[in-house]
């Protein structure tokens, strides 16, 4: 098996799960959805289209916590002025009769994640082609987080948990000059290896992305902490001035 690895960092993320009406909660961790999502979009996929999605929706899923980021709350005025139509799934605008109502919306500020994908090489290519190109604008969760740098890390020849616990930590911290000491969070869908090795489930399967009738399922997951394979210090610009002069 092969995997492909996403660096998903931006200012803001929001990775729903459970959002209803006015209170939009996001996860503390990217969701299979959202990412599953961000190549379909990439792919050009409609949000209708439940057959071309089912192969992205039999990937393997998880994610390292590289750094966890802050939980931002934002104050929001919301104008309900739309609603889907099913024959042309078009947005029809309900003019003056529209209402605005109060929202409370949920944010990771600051967060650094590295997710994997593992499944067949040909989908894995497409996709990392696609997210060099990409057919839709992406975004980590909504449409106000768009991501930051290079989402496409690309393609190892490792399975899911080996490659995460391989790759190199994204974020390095300015006070110690390393990864976090006590190791990264990693969540991984569970297989028949680890079914019973702790793991539990989530609402965050994706079956349909269809706006009338949007449909996910229960996952089965489990997670470690995973030890640190590198201490790579910050580079300091100044150690060979410093060394070079003769006054030191």
């Amino acid at each position: 098996m092969s995997t492909l690895l996403l660096r998903l960092a931006a200012p803001l993320q929001s990775w729903g799960m459970d959002s209803k009406f006015e209170r939009r909660i996001t996860g503390r961790t990217p969701t299979k959805s959202g990412v599953i999502g961000i190549c379909a979009a990439a792919l050009g996929l409609k949000r209708w289209e439940d057959e071309e999605l089912k192969n992205l929706m039999s990937l393997r899923f998880g994610v390292r916590l590289d750094k966890a980021g802050v939980l931002l709350k934002d104050f929001h005025m919301a104008h309900e002025e739309s609603f889907w139509d099913v024959n042309d799934r078009s947005k029809i605008n309900r003019g003056k009769n529209s209402s605005a109502y109060l929202t409370n919306r949920y944010y990771i500020a600051d967060a650094i994640f590295l997710a994997g994908l593992e499944g067949n090489e040909d989908l894995l290519s497409e996709i990392d082609q696609a997210l060099h190109y990409p057919a839709f604008p992406l975004y980590l969760g909504r449409r106000s987080c768009p991501p930051e740098g290079r989402l496409s890390l690309g393609i190892v020849s490792d399975n899911l948990q080996l490659a995460l616990e391989k790759y190199p930590p994204l974020f390095i911290s300015q006070k110690t000059g390393s990864a976090k000491v006590d190791g990264l969070r990693v969540i991984m869908d569970a297989n028949n290896a680890n079914s019973s090795n702790n793991s539990y489930l989530v609402h965050d399967q994706p079956l349909s992305y269809n706006p009338v009738h949007r449909k996910h399922d229960y996952r089965s997951i489990y997670e470690f902490k995973m030890p640190i394979l590198t201490n790579e210090k910050n580079h300091d610009a100044l150690a060979a001035v410093e060394e070079a002069d003769p006054c030191s």
